[in-house]
């Protein structure tokens, strides 16, 4: 048995209590987990903003040590560390024929499996997004493991499963920045510190982070962003004046609020382009005049896991990490154990901090 972070049902609080989770069946690997990142997406879990199987063991951030593996599992074996992907593309669809792998149109379909059962009542338990991180261990499927890569400690790889792939899928992949533009940053939790880490990597002339809480500066500055805006109703126009009253080349929205989604379109120049990142409520609703969208000619598109294909922008983040230009450690404000999780999702809900990992 092991214990566990379990979601009893939407709207639930989570409850910390040990499961039976089974070995390795054919094509399935057993992980002990070293560290598990707290993301906003397990928040959305538990709120009903995105939808899977309950109850489920939440966690789709971590790393770990593959403790066994099923038959037919070659590319691992006992003892490697390992990165656990919660989006593996099928490789079959109509997106990943097109070489979209982020929008595999199967990613998600592990989540409705029985993952594990209660150890008090025997009742079946989900792996939320595939992989069930919140778990002291884990048995996912054998294309939901990467190998970590050399050189990048377990416990920081866990962010490389979400936070940083997505943060810097959006700077690289989606909006594509270019040294010397200028960028924005809307949200400074940890994909938000990844994607100025990103953008800094990219030689952006300029990032902008912004925030609702003042308090967030250090942790922006420290990563790389050279100018800091508490949020408020004059944001757009504020980031206007900080690049010449054109605004800036390119906006990252990491938050999922139609009202923050707006703004970082507004504060882009003519022809700049938006990025959103955050995942919001269907009750968010974003809209626009035609006469605006023809005269500016902005961009806005949306970004799903970054953009990223895993497997091959791991190695090119371990490269970053590597030669000192990507600091996991800046996206981190807390190390935590299993049963402080709600405490992070209560930060998470009140604007305060950056990533919290749980190190087991």
């Amino acid at each position: 048995m092991v214990r566990a972070a379990v979601l009893p049902a939407v709207g639930s609080p989570l409850e910390i209590t040990e499961i039976e989770l089974p070995e390795p069946g054919p094509g399935q690997v057993r992980v002990r987990l070293t560290a598990a990142g707290v993301c906003h997406s397990d928040l959305s879990l538990t709120n009903g903003t995105m939808r899977v199987p309950v109850p489920a063991v939440l966690g789709h951030e971590g790393a770990g040590t593959v403790v066994s593996v099923g038959e037919g599992v070659t590319h691992v074996a006992p003892g490697d560390g390992v990165v656990l992907n919660w989006a593996p593309a099928c490789g079959k669809c109509h997106a990943c024929s097109l070489g979209e792998v982020w929008l595999c149109a199967d990613a998600l379909t592990g989540a409705g499996a029985v993952h594990a059962h209660r150890a008090d009542d025997g009742s079946d338990l989900h792996p939320g997004l595939n992989v069930a991180a919140f778990a002291e261990e884990t048995v996912v499927a054998a294309n939901c493991v990467l190998r970590a890569p050399d050189g990048v400690p377990l416990t920081d790889a866990a962010l490389l499963g979400c936070a940083v792939l997505t943060g810097y899928g959006a700077v690289h992949h989606s909006a594509r920045v270019r040294e010397g533009e200028t960028v924005a940053v809307y949200g400074v939790g940890g994909v938000g510190l990844a994607t100025i880490q990103a953008a800094r990597i990219a030689g952006a002339s300029k990032i902008i982070a912004v925030d609702v809480s003042a308090e967030k500066e250090e942790l922006a500055r420290k990563a790389g962003a050279t100018d800091y805006v508490v949020a408020s109703g004059t944001t757009a126009r504020e980031i206007r004046g900080l690049t010449g009253k054109q605004g800036v080349d390119v906006a990252v929205e990491c938050v999922g609020r139609a009202a923050t989604i707006r703004t970082a379109w507004e504060s882009t120049r003519r022809g700049g382009r938006t990025t959103v990142v955050g995942i919001g409520g269907k009750d968010q609703q974003v809209t626009f005049n035609a006469l605006e969208i023809f005269h500016f000619g902005r961009t806005l598109s949306g970004c799903v896991y970054g953009n990223s294909d895993p497997a091959k922008d791991l190695p090119v983040l371990a490269g970053h990490v590597r030669a000192g230009r990507l600091d996991l450690s800046a996206l981190v404000t807390g190390h935590i154990a299993l049963d402080q999780i709600p405490a992070a999702f209560d930060d998470m809900v009140a604007g305060r901090g950056g990533r919290a990992l749980v190190v087991f």
